[in-house]
């Protein structure tokens, strides 16, 4: 019997073409939208991961602390110096790299062509601590920085609005920084956008060499450590703080003048907030869901209202009311079925453009399709029992009657 009202019920989609097609409609946007946002917010999480890995779990972060009031700086509290640098490392312990450097978005001229762009001036664990590679060339030495060498590393972004294609190129070459001769020793490899910031928008100078001959300061504007492992990421930024609480002679009580940021922390955070985006992209793709819910239901009181003589012939043949009802309910579960296999082939192929058109990166998770599946027929359950009920309550004889 189930075999034969699953026929029945299929022939009747099959008799109405059209009609079930703009049904399905609803299912198939709801369905495709939902996995197409789940697809784009994993993808999204997998990049945050990702850039915790280009920037290292173990990094923090030191940096003065600043004061604003309606978007403008008022005062910074007490600038850092290298004598916050010497006692870390006489006073660290938790610690294994310590890199101060100082930043101006500086102009950089090389024949005819120039970029303007951030120049550091760091010491030559900058790869180290940063997580960078070369893409050609070296980086500077100890040595190097100590003599206050006129030397550079290029970033991917400064390098191409140079003009320059091939890395190995202008090693060798001299290239002006703030009216100073640099000889271009490295360049660095891409590493892609992070934090929605440039990281390849860089040109390394010794530290020295950029304290006394460029920026002529002692004044730092970060100061980047690494800690011994991820599990004393903690307890290292705790040290910290007691050495910088020390250096700038705060009293028990006093605030911090001066902020310490764990990268892992912050883009987790900006992980946690692109997780609850992507629940409420699908939320709002699931409301189409209901609405396709809707129609279907609206559709199935139709087709009970047109087949009433139908429904009528079929009790008096002997049908009882569960036959009556377990056909109606399977051609709702029917054509939500079919809307929800069709819309997760839409949504596959809608995640699959936003990768290969726009770039986004995108994750088609497994479990996503076999929910959206089962909820589609769900909503068919759901939607379709109304109409069915009503359907196999209908008196055979009024039934009969109907024109």
């Amino acid at each position: 019997m189930l075999f034969e009202v699953l026929q029945i019920a299929l022939a009747s989609l099959r008799a109405n073409k059209l009609r079930s097609a703009l049904t399905m409609l609803g299912i198939i946007i709801g369905i495709g939208s939902v996995i197409a946002m789940v697809a784009l917010g994993t993808g999204a999480q997998q990049s945050v991961k990702e850039r915790i890995a280009k920037l290292g779990t173990t990094l923090l972060q030191v940096n003065a602390r600043r004061i604003a009031q309606g978007g403008v700086q008022l005062e910074v509290a007490k600038r850092m110096t290298m004598d916050d640098v010497k006692l870390l490392e006489e006073r660290a312990t938790k610690l294994t790299a310590i890199q101060p450097q100082q930043d101006a978005h500086l102009m950089v001229q090389w024949d005819r062509q120039n970029s303007f762009s951030s120049v550091t001036g760091t010491t030559s664990n900058f790869l180290e601590v940063r997580k960078y590679t070369l893409a050609a060339g070296r980086m500077f030495t100890s040595q190097e920085d100590a003599s206050r060498r006129r030397v550079t590393v290029l970033g991917a972004t400064p390098l191409a609005n140079l003009g320059v294609t091939d890395p190995s190129a202008i090693i060798g070459e001299l290239v002006r920084i703030r009216g100073l001769q640099f000889e271009v020793i490295g360049v660095l490899a891409p590493k892609g956008q992070v934090s929605g910031g440039d990281p390849d928008d860089q040109v390394l100078i010794p530290f020295e060499t950029g304290r006394w001959r460029v920026f002529g300061t002692d004044r730092l504007n970060d100061i980047n450590l690494l800690a011994m492992s991820e599990d004393s990421v903690n307890a290292a930024m705790e040290e910290v703080a007691s050495i910088m609480r020390r250096s700038h002679r705060l009293r028990p009580g006093m605030p911090d003048d001066f902020t310490i940021r764990n990268q892992s922390d912050f883009l987790n955070t900006l992980g946690a907030t692109t997780e609850v985006f992507t629940y409420l992209l699908s939320g709002i793709a699931a409301v189409s869901l209901l609405v396709g819910g809707i129609g279907i239901m609206n559709i199935m009181l139709v087709s009970v209202t047109e087949r009433t003589r139908e429904i009528g012939i079929r009790k008096a043949l002997g049908a009882t009311r569960f036959t009556i009802l377990l056909q109606f309910l399977a051609e709702a579960v029917a054509l939500c079925l079919l809307g929800g296999l069709i819309g997760v082939g839409v949504g596959t192929a809608a995640a699959w453009i936003l990768r290969t058109s726009f770039g986004w990166n995108t994750v088609i998770v497994p479990s996503s399709i076999v929910i959206a599946f089962v909820f589609s027929g769900a909503v068919g359950v759901l939607f379709g029992v109304w109409p069915a009920r009503r359907a196999a309550k209908l008196d055979p004889i009024v039934a009969l009657r109907y024109e």
